[in-house]
């Protein structure tokens, strides 16, 4: 019964909410040390991926490598990823940061953008990463979209997973894709949700100029949440039939049961992003597998600390669970 009684995490005294345990990070962190070389990879699509590595000097090898998936609208550079890049290497793990389509610099070049069901993309990342002979060790980290994608990706076919993964660690994860879309949508919930509609806008817009009278403008900016957003634009460029059926297909918690190597999955009680629902308990009792940790503080991809060494509790975290021979 993999449900982690107690969480060590203690927030800053001056970060005293779940909103300034989001905010602050997001705006204000930085995080020097983190070098990443740029490899672009073709797709069989014929579209293409960004993908942004940071490698240990050639004098300490390893065979162990971390893939990390960034959140909605972020991409390899968000302060979160740098840190989290940055604290795997030094634990001895190369970091490969990949950037969803449309999401590392450069509009992608189909129809399709990204969504947060969308394991395709990270399967053909994590077999490319193999196929350089370079790892046998392979550790998959994602925050919040990617916290799905990732656990998703684990769940929906375990079959499908090569046997060089061995663990995981996602954070701030919406498994409930319906329910958080309504949540964010509260009052007091308003400045994120702009923020994000702001960047989803701007993409359709770009996405449009590229592809000429494949995409209808007309009345963008009168959609005003996810749900309305999703119906217009992600459901139907990716297949589905509306955006409650994106919802089901893509939300994570279904999907628990499947996965079969260690995950850790860390959502903070104040996270202002995440209803009751996104705090799977019964289905962590019930398996072997995940790990659920819920700490009454951390805010969405926040946790921080301000530890001398500048690692937050999430990078810390996850190389513990990572590296510990019996997660927990």
């Amino acid at each position: 019964m993999p449900l982690v009684a107690e969480s060590r995490y203690q927030p800053p005294f001056y970060l005293f909410n779940g909103h300034l345990q989001t905010i602050v990070p997001s705006l204000w962190r930085t995080v020097p040390g983190v070098a990443y070389q740029r490899e672009r990879l073709e797709l069989p699509d014929g579209d293409f991926l960004n993908l942004d590595w940071s490698r240990l000097p050639a004098h300490r090898p390893t065979d162990r490598l971390a893939i990390v998936s960034h959140g909605l609208e972020g991409d390899a550079s968000r302060p979160y990823m740098l840190g989290m890049v940055r604290a795997l290497n030094r634990a001895g793990f190369d970091a490969l940061a990949w950037n969803y389509r449309s999401c590392g610099g450069e509009m992608n070049r189909l129809l399709r953008s990204y969504h947060l069901g969308d394991t395709d993309d990270l399967d053909l990342v994590l077999r490319h990463a193999l196929a350089t002979g370079r790892y046998a060790r392979v550790f998959l980290v994602g925050f919040s979209a990617g916290g799905n994608v990732t656990l998703k990706y684990l769940g929906e076919n375990a079959a499908r997973v090569p046997a060089a993964v061995q663990r995981a660690a996602v954070f701030s994860v919406p498994t409930d894709l319906q329910a958080s879309s309504v949540y964010i949508s509260r009052p007091q919930n308003q400045v994120y949700l702009r923020r994000f509609l702001k960047s989803l806008r701007l993409k359709v817009r770009a996405k449009a100029e590229l592809l000429p009278n494949q995409i209808d403008l007309a009345g963008i900016e009168d959609l005003r949440d996810f749900q309305e957003f999703d119906s217009r634009y992600t459901a139907p460029m990716h297949g589905f039939a509306s955006a409650d059926a994106y919802y089901q297909h893509a939300s994570s918690g279904r999907y628990l049961a499947g996965i079969r190597v260690p995950t850790l999955l860390v959502n903070a009680q104040n996270d202002p992003f995440l209803p009751a629902s996104c705090f799977p308990r019964d289905a962590a009792a019930r398996s072997p597998f995940v790990f659920l940790e819920t700490p009454p503080e951390g805010g969405h991809v926040g946790f921080p600390e301000g530890s001398p060494d500048g690692e937050y509790y999430s990078e810390r975290r996850a190389v513990e669970f990572l590296t510990a021979e019996v997660p927990a």
